[in-house]
């Protein structure tokens, strides 16, 4: 861990609350909150612990996916984030959508910010290691 740049995997967690704000308000709030069958009750209580959890977890996801690109640069960053993206979080994803019938609809939005959010984590990573 000492070689990991630790502002790489702030900026890079960080990168998912942006991204997380565009993806889940502006493209995807209705689809998402009724695939989800959340209520609008629902997302008025609890703010603070799904913010204080989210923000740990993505620095666990930034931290760990880190030592993976190393320092190869932001394009490797870029498509090695794409590929924990889509090749690990979606279809661990997809598994556990599939067990709890949940609808298709509401995996590709799911999946689909993963697949954004970590070649964006992993860009970030490579430009500052």
């Amino acid at each position: 861990m000492s070689e990991v740049n630790l502002l790489a995997i702030v900026l890079a967690a960080a990168s998912t609350f942006v991204i997380g704000g565009v993806w889940y308000s502006a493209l995807f709030a209705a689809p998402w909150q009724r695939a989800a069958d959340v209520s609008d009750a629902q997302l008025a209580t609890g703010a603070p612990r799904i913010f204080v959890g989210a923000a740990a977890l993505s620095l666990v996801m930034a931290a760990t996916l880190a030592p993976f690109i190393g320092t190869e640069g932001v394009v490797f960053g870029a498509a090695a984030g794409a590929a924990a993206g889509i090749g690990w979080v979606g279809c661990a994803l997809g598994v556990v959508y599939l067990f709890e019938r949940r609808s298709l609809t509401l995996f590709a939005i799911d999946a689909g910010y993963f697949a954004v959010a970590y070649p964006a984590m992993g860009a970030i990573i490579g430009a500052l290691q």
